[in-house]
């Protein structure tokens, strides 16, 4: 059984459909990122999941059940790190996690948890005097005190230096180990691309793609090589050379229709330097997983800061 199913969830707020239709799932032993740009419907599905929101048609079950009328019950297999979470300003973090860990039957134990995430050593300082990072990894830890199969991580990295990233990739790594179902919500998409199995991109609500980083980004590969050299560069004669179109989308810019093997490379360069023109820039058609993200929304992610996708 699946631990997240979603089928055919829509979600309407007066005249706005925030969600349209929507249909995915997450298995256990599974990381699935959610991607989309604000105003894609991610929030409102999450919210779905939590059991925050009812949906206006379709179903939503969390470990086979509804997070709507079996919402308590949710909760115990639900684990969820916000990206923006405050406490109490003068709690401590092990007695935030002791607090936590007291709602639940099977908790992990609170100190070695907090040694999980790098906090053993500020276990016993006030909340308000935790950096930005430190309370990430304090979200992190209340998130997983009540061993969850699903855990919802959104923007996880968000505000962590390298070693705080580097903690959450091996965190990842581990629950998806432990059979734990990752729902990732992100805009640094490297991140993605490191830590999820699979990834959904959202538009409008809708369901845009679905599949392996890898497997988006072979998609959307396109033959072609593209350099940069001097503006008057003779278009024609290299495009004979090469038995393919050569553009120039902007000056100085060049794009050969040509599948990038070895080959091809080898021709276009000793070309130039045979005719001891500049090269520079050189690249291939491989798409990275924000060129996917771009040709399906039309919005860069690096664009979209944390807003509520609903009203």
């Amino acid at each position: 059984m699946p631990r997240v199913e979603i089928d055919r969830l829509t979600m309407r707020f007066g005249p706005v459909t925030a969600v349209d239709e929507l249909s995915l799932h997450a298995d256990a032993g599974e990381v699935l990122a959610l991607l989309g740009p604000n105003g894609a419907g991610k929030t409102t599905t999450v919210e779905a999941l939590e059991g925050f929101r009812t949906p206006t048609s379709g179903t939503v079950r969390v470990a086979g059940l509804d997070p709507v009328t079996d919402h308590d019950a949710v909760m115990a297999h639900l684990g969820v790190m916000l990206q923006s979470c405050r406490l109490y300003s003068a709690i401590k973090p092990r007695e935030a996690v002791r607090l936590f860990a007291s709602y639940y039957r099977r908790p992990l134990d609170p100190m070695a948890l907090l040694e999980r995430v790098g906090l053993q050593q500020r276990a016993g300082v006030a909340w308000r005097k935790l950096s930005g990072g430190e309370q990430q990894r304090l979200a992190l830890a209340l998130a997983l005190v009540g061993r969850p199969e699903v855990v919802v991580l959104d923007e996880p990295t968000a505000g962590l230096d390298v070693e705080g990233r580097l903690l959450v990739r091996r965190i990842v790594a581990e629950l998806r180990d432990e059979g734990v179902c990752v729902l990732l919500t992100s805009h640094e998409l490297d991140e993605v691309e490191k830590l999820a199995d699979r990834v959904a991109i959202i538009d409008q609500g809708r369901l845009r793609a679905v599949g392996t980083p890898a497997d988006l980004a072979a998609a959307a590969h396109r033959p072609e090589l593209r350099f940069r050299a001097p503006a008057s560069l003779d278009r024609a004669a290299l495009a004979a050379h090469l038995g393919a179109a050569v553009d120039q989308p902007e000056p100085g810019t060049f794009v050969v229709a040509v599948e990038p093997t070895p080959a091809t490379v080898a021709q276009l360069t000793s070309w130039l330097a045979e005719r001891d023109i500049a090269l520079s820039g050189l690249s291939t058609g491989a798409a990275s997983l924000e060129d996917v993200f771009l040709r399906l929304t039309g919005t860069s992610p690096t664009m979209n800061t944390d807003q509520e996708d609903a009203p």
